[in-house]
């Protein structure tokens, strides 16, 4: 669609600034250095809150830069889905707790992540790009790589967490690394 080089990432989570960077090596991706806090994430999809994030980040980015928001979560069945959209606030700092937890009582262990980009250009022009990665919630956290949900995502085919298939599993085949995939080829990179 349009040539890009350079993105400006509206997080403060580094794992996910590292992740993509391992995606788009042929990008420069930096975090947004931006006055105050960003604005609240109150959408109801994960589109609106990356919309949100991307939007804000627009407002103090380069001009030679797209602005980048993300959001992803984790879906359960056993949870009709969620937690969903509200998966960073849900999870409270202790996401396999949580989620092993939730999932005690339940035999239903279907899940699957979710990860919504949303880049904005200078000129106004927005991408939306999606990604998601079916499986289950393990009984048991195992592994030490990854970051979040992965020491208890076992991705559909897999026998092992998301945690001890590791980095460059992961680089090649999570959810963000399939939106960040569908990203680069709206970008032409």
């Amino acid at each position: 669609m349009t040539q890009c080089h350079k993105l400006v990432l509206a997080s403060g989570n580094r794992h996910k600034l590292d992740e993509l960077r391992r995606v788009l090596p042929g990008l420069e991706i930096e975090l947004l250095e931006a006055p105050g806090p960003p604005p609240p994430e109150d959408g109801e999809t994960y589109e609106d809150n990356a919309g949100i994030k991307a939007r804000w980040a627009r407002t103090h980015a380069p001009a030679d830069a797209w602005a980048v928001g993300e959001d992803s979560g984790i879906e359960a069945a056993a949870l009709d889905a969620g937690p969903g959209v509200h998966t960073a606030r849900w999870a409270a700092g202790d996401p396999v707790g949580r989620m092993l937890e939730a999932l005690a009582r339940h035999d239903e262990r279907a899940a699957r992540y979710v990860c919504v980009i949303v880049a904005i250009a200078a000129d106004g022009t927005e991408l939306v790009a999606r990604g998601s990665l079916d499986g289950s919630v393990a009984r048991a956290a195992a592994g030490a790589e990854g970051f979040g949900f992965d020491p208890v995502f076992v991705p559909a085919g897999e026998t092992r967490t998301v945690a001890e298939l590791g980095d460059d599993w992961k680089q090649r085949h999570s959810h963000r690394a399939r939106a960040a995939a569908a990203l680069a080829a709206l970008l032409d990179v």
